[in-house]
């Protein structure tokens, strides 16, 4: 039988992975933004850190960057299946954009879970 201690201990255990988990999660957060042009549609992921050096943390700073700079280098994002057979989105390159006059970008939302880059 497990004493109160052994308890207390193991709930103590549990709770400090779970935070840790969630930090984890909140530092691997990937905001995904849709960059449209003339000819395409692509999704592309930063994290929170990438959009706080850009300035912001919407697709304004985003396009407003893009424009500043000429081009960003950003990760590119795809729909794949996952280990276990469930959608997923995920990197698939880490990509240039370059600034263009019929340039786009807006907020992406997807029903999937969003995969950090390695």
């Amino acid at each position: 039988m497990l004493s109160r201690c052994d308890l207390i201990e193991g709930a103590a255990i549990a709770l400090l992975t779970l935070s840790i988990q969630g930090a984890w999660a909140q530092e691997t957060r990937m905001n995904l933004f849709k960059i449209v042009t003339i000819k395409d549609e692509i999704v592309v992921g930063l994290s929170a850190e990438e959009l706080q050096a850009l300035g912001g943390n919407d697709a304004s700073a985003v396009a407003h960057a893009l424009a500043q700079k000429g081009g960003l280098t950003v990760w590119q994002y795809n729909v794949h299946r996952g280990p276990n057979g469930e959608l997923q989105q995920a990197p698939t390159a880490k990509i240039g954009i370059l600034a263009n006059a019929s340039l786009r970008v807006e907020p992406y939302t997807t029903p999937y879970r969003i995969v950090p880059p390695p």
